[in-house]
């Protein structure tokens, strides 16, 4: 059996000060150009200088509706399997943390994440209403996400944690309804949240 190992991550290379002399005596046509070569390279540093340079903060509650429609219409659906409704969950959730790595948008994170496990819970009854072999995977996934959110919302301002109390207490009483309580409850997540 061959095993592979990643090669460990190389430092970030930093510029001698003669380099870095020369670079910002270039002509500015020349270091444009070179910055929009160098930036067209990293696609999240494109988006996020779109958001800030382009759009701006107005367009946050835009991105934010349109990723509340994403959290609420797959997960009402009929899905074949636990597995499935998992997958949609999991792809979802990348979204909501590409969205805060985007845009700084730490607190929509926290009310979609909210928003997306609340509603798995109530319009997946069937998913969610057993703990056996094929829900456990979904199961642990929706227990842990409640854990992580909720320890998020406890780091926060205490004005923050009021603002996010009535979704959360939302949330737990349908997490411990669900299959997910005694994974809950292993985990120490909270029956309610104060």
């Amino acid at each position: 059996m061959r095993l592979w190992f990643l090669p460990p991550a190389l430092p970030m290379p930093t510029l001698s000060p003669d380099l870095r002399k020369a670079l910002f005596s270039l002509p500015v046509k020349e270091k444009d150009q070179l910055l929009a070569r160098l930036v067209a390279q990293d696609a999240i540093l494109v988006e996020q200088l779109t958001f800030r340079l382009l759009e701006g903060e107005e367009a946050l509650e835009d991105r934010r509706n349109r990723l509340r429609q994403q959290v609420d219409d797959p997960v009402r659906g009929f899905h074949q399997t636990p597995n499935d409704l998992l997958h949609i969950t999991r792809q979802l959730q990348q979204r909501l943390a590409y969205h805060a790595k985007v845009t700084g948008d730490t607190l929509g994170e926290i009310e979609l994440t909210l928003r997306l496990l609340t509603n798995v819970l109530r319009h997946q009854p069937e998913a969610t209403g057993r703990l056996h072999g094929p829900t456990q995977p979904l199961l642990q996934h929706l227990a842990r996400r409640t854990q992580e959110v909720l320890k998020t919302i406890g780091k926060l301002h205490e004005d923050y944690r009021v603002e996010f109390a009535p979704a959360a207490n939302e949330l737990l009483p349908l997490l411990y309804a669900s299959a997910a309580a005694p994974l809950a409850r292993e985990l120490g997540v909270a029956v309610s949240w104060e």
